[in-house]
C-alpha cells in the first residue's frame, strides 16, 4: 500500500474518540449524556477530518462548561 492510501487512516487516527461507551441521548438537549456530542457528530466521526474532529472536541469543551455553571451547580 502506497504512502498516499494510507494517509487518510493514519491522519483521523490523531484525535481521539471523545466516546466513554455510556450511549445514551437527553431528550431535552438531543446531546450523548457520556460524550455530550450530538447524534449528528456520532455518525459522522468516522468521516471527520482532524480538524472537524478538533472543532467538535471545542464544541463538547464548551457544552461541559456551560452544562456545569448551570442552575444548581458549584
Amino acid at each position: 500500500m502506497s504512502d498516499a492510501a494510507r494517509a487518510p487512516a493514519q491522519a483521523s487516527a490523531g484525535v481521539p474518540s471523545p466516546c466513554i461507551s455510556v450511549c445514551r441521548i437527553e431528550a431535552s438537549s438531543g446531546l450523548c449524556e457520556g460524550c455530550l456530542r450530538t447524534l449528528d457528530e456520532i455518525a459522522q466521526w468516522g468521516a471527520m477530518t482532524d480538524e472537524e474532529r478538533r472543532a467538535v472536541w471545542q464544541a463538547i469543551d464548551e457544552r461541559r462548561a456551560t452544562r456545569d455553571a448551570g442552575p444548581g451547580r458549584r
